[in-house]
């Protein structure tokens, strides 16, 4: 911060300076009183130059400086406390400038005590008042006023479904964002707003966890089937920054975007109530519950680890038991009644495979049986039914190159097999 300087006497360059006594400068600023006249009126002055009527007497000097009193120059730090106390921008910072400035107006004898004290107590006002509306609310709802005169071209205005291009790209610092209809390109897709609570600012390494946990765990709620994602989208995501925070900004948004930083995506992603029928999104809640039990496979092998590995296919087990209910439950058309029938009949050979994994009695038995249950969950199993019901028919892609259960992204229905994300 910069501190202006101290609104004591300054010469012009052209002013004569000092004179020896009984000598005086020439012309209409600087005259020499009679012998027993009467001493000229004293105006009030101030930072901003005199104020006050304007009598016979000029300023001094012919840029209207303020002259010269005695007890010393004005403390500037003095100063920087008033500012700071009036604009009631950093309270902190002006009450603890206006204390410094007390102290070294007692110790230097200079002149400003009333500047450092009013600034001091403005600074204490504005303080109180930051904290009150911390505490009541009141910045969380200047934040909402914010946040609505910035619609429109702001990452703050975007909401689920909003398909948006950002100048400053979808890395780093984001700030613009101008919305575009998801048909045409564009650089990302809102696809979820998640609400802090409120607190202290986490720190952005937290933030990041936190988002990159609640964005990959919110797509299926969006993008619903995972087949139908391109393999060259990826899940990103806008965070609030510590100034925002202060001024009650708790969202993350999370958002889909290509994984190569200067492509873009084309068409919504989006695959959920509103756009899929009811036997298609009945079809992929029961596949989801598979899917979250994938999600907890053990990172260790079972020769490391065989008891967290034989819980592990306990999960298994009670994950494809409620997965065949849920298909059996649901009254199909006609033309799905068929491959989804057969579908379940595979599901319980395999739910029955996972029990005996869980239950093995060494390793190889444990081998034996969960092989013989990956085989019975394998994607391909699961086309016919899919394509009765209208839904994508190409399984995602894994690292390893091979095609798994139903879980995983970067499907689609374009063939592509160069890549996909990890659910």
């Amino acid at each position: 911060m910069s501190i202006p300087p101290p609104p004591g006497p300054r010469q012009p360059e052209d002013f004569p300076g000092p004179h020896a006594q009984g000598q005086y400068p020439q012309g209409p600023y600087a005259a020499p009183q009679p012998q027993g006249a009467p001493p000229p009126p004293q105006f009030p002055y101030g930072p901003q130059g005199l104020h006050g009527p304007q009598g016979p007497y000029p300023p001094y000097g012919p840029y209207g400086l303020q002259p010269p009193a005695a007890g010393g120059t004005v403390n500037g730090v003095a100063i920087a406390a008033l500012v700071c106390g009036l604009l009631c921008f950093l309270p902190a910072v002006g009450l603890v400038l206006g204390l410094i400035a007390l102290w070294q107006i007692r110790r230097r004898s200079e002149r400003g005590r009333g500047m450092a004290i009013a600034g001091s107590v403005l600074s204490s006002v504005g303080l109180a008042l930051w904290v009150l509306s911390l505490s009541t609310g009141a910045a969380a709802d200047f934040w909402e006023g914010f946040k609505e005169g910035a619609r429109g071209n702001t990452v703050l205005a975007l909401e689920e479904g909003d398909c948006f291009d950002s100048p400053d790209g979808l890395v780093g610092w984001a700030i613009e964002a101008d919305q575009v209809p998801c048909s045409q390109e564009h650089d990302g897709e809102v696809f979820a707003l998640v609400t802090l609570p409120d607190g202290a600012f986490p720190g952005d390494d937290s933030l990041v966890d936190t988002a990159d946990d609640r964005c990959y765990a919110l797509q299926d709620g969006y993008a619903m089937d995972a087949w139908a994602l391109p393999s060259d989208v990826d899940v990103y995501h806008i965070t609030p920054s510590r100034e925002s925070w202060d001024y009650g900004d708790r969202v993350i948004t999370c958002v889909f975007g290509n994984r190569d930083a200067d492509a873009t995506l084309t068409g919504s992603l989006r695959r959920d109530e509103s756009t899929l029928d009811a036997d298609q999104v009945a079809y992929l809640k029961a596949t989801h519950v598979l899917n979250a039990a994938l999600d907890q496979i053990p990172l260790e092998e079972a020769e490391e680890d065989l008891p967290g590995n034989q819980k592990w296919a306990g999960q298994m087990s009670e994950a494809l038991a409620q997965q065949s209910g849920m298909l059996r439950e649901h009254e199909w058309p006609a033309d799905a009644e068929r491959p989804v029938t057969k579908l379940v009949g595979e599901l319980e050979k395999a739910e029955a495979a996972w029990a005996k994994a869980a239950e093995a009695d060494g390793l190889d038995a444990f081998y034996e049986h969960s092989a013989e249950g990956w085989e019975l969950i394998d994607a391909r199993k699961t086309v016919t039914a899919r394509k009765a019901l209208g839904l994508a028919t190409i399984p995602p892609t894994f690292d390893e190159g091979e095609s798994g259960s139903e879980s995983g992204t970067g499907g689609g229905n374009d063939g592509a097999d160069d890549g996909s994300l990890e659910v």
